[in-house]
């Protein structure tokens, strides 16, 4: 939303503050038949500094640290304690500033000492008053919230239809599957069961981008078990068994991902790596832990080819941007290229994996 939207809704909600206190303090006065200028001088600074300061500090407070810190992320029992120790605490401040200041800044004279005013009824009256502007400023925050989310969830779905398009590109790679099928046509005439196997594995990758993309979550034994088919079908190009490195460690235990995020940087290393003679030349390495996943993948290539800024037809941009829109602020990715080394490092952090 923009600042300038947000800047309005605070003016508005301190004009309506300040236009209800002046019509409480009219209906105060104007029932009391003739009105002292002076006194009612004196009681606007006085409802300044009893509703207005302390409620303004309450506000902020509860908009800028409670609604974050506790309210956001759900801990209810917390947002209340620290609300009413929040409320209490302005109601406090403003009490002393009107102690304090009242008799000489305001001076409402004989009518004011006349008048028996409890301190503790005050300060309750002051904590009702701040912890009331503090509601409002969750209320307030948690619209703006609201569209910010709605505004997100609108530009995943946006980003989710272009990844859509991209990966289909992506995942019907006619050199993929050519080569595929014409591995497994030629292993027929060796071992007919294993291109049985392998023609098995290519109907259930064909299965998995048909279908399973299409959600925003998979379960992440689905995502390795793609890997492991995919990789498998790879090395049908290759007597070389030491040809590519595949470790998981750690379970998924149903632990769930966004799907096909880690499938375009593994495509990427079987795209520049060129020499399937080459010991290790692929080694992909997955770390499961509590809340983190880590991806590490590394390739190795002709150091006088140029590599593409592409994954297999994704781009950099758009794979950060996917990352960004699903995981914000709870991933980091990394990508060195060194020599005829390409690695790329992405670790999630997520309460959900």
């Amino acid at each position: 939303m923009r600042k300038s939207i947000v800047i309005l809704l605070h003016v508005g909600f301190w004009v309506c503050y300040f236009m209800l206190v002046m019509v409480i303090l009219g209906a105060i006065y104007g029932s009391r038949g003739e009105v002292d200028e002076t006194k009612l001088e004196a009681a606007f600074k006085a409802i300044l500094f009893f509703a207005l300061v302390p409620s303004a500090i309450s506000f902020y407070l509860f908009y800028f640290l409670l609604f974050p810190r506790f309210l956001q992320k759900k801990n209810v029992l917390l947002t209340i304690v620290y609300g009413l120790i929040t409320a209490y605490g302005s109601a406090l401040v403003g009490w002393s500033i009107l102690n304090g200041t009242f008799g000489e800044v305001c001076d409402l004279g004989g009518e004011y000492e006349d008048e028996d005013y409890s301190e503790t009824g005050v300060i309750l009256v002051m904590s009702f008053i701040t912890f009331v502007s503090g509601i409002i400023a969750w209320v307030i925050q948690g619209f703006l919230t609201w569209v910010k989310e709605i505004k997100l969830k609108e530009a995943l779905v946006q980003q989710n239809h272009e990844m859509e398009l991209a990966l289909v590109k992506s995942q019907l790679d006619p050199h993929f599957l050519f080569n595929t099928i014409n591995n497994i046509d030629v292993l027929i005439l060796k071992d007919a069961e294993d291109a049985s196997n392998y023609l098995n594995k290519l109907s259930d990758i064909m299965r998995f981008m048909l279908f399973e993309t299409k959600t925003e979550e998979i379960l992440l034994s689905q995502e390795l078990e793609y890997m492991d088919k995919y990789i498998a079908l790879q090395k049908i190009r290759t007597s070389n068994a030491n040809y590519v490195n595949f470790k998981v460690n750690g379970t998924a235990n149903g632990r769930t991902i966004a799907p096909m995020v880690f499938i375009p940087f593994i495509e990427n290393a079987f795209k520049h790596t060129n020499n399937k003679k080459l010991e290790n030349a692929i080694n992909i390495d997955i770390q499961i832990e509590e809340n983190t996943l880590k991806m590490k993948c590394e390739n190795k290539f002709d150091g006088a080819r140029k590599i593409t800024n592409g994954y297999n037809g994704l781009g950099n941009e758009l794979i950060k941007k996917r990352l960004n829109l699903i995981y914000p602020e709870k991933h980091q990715l990394e990508v060195v290229k060194q020599n005829d080394l390409y690695a790329v490092s992405l670790t999630i952090s997520n309460e959900k994996i």
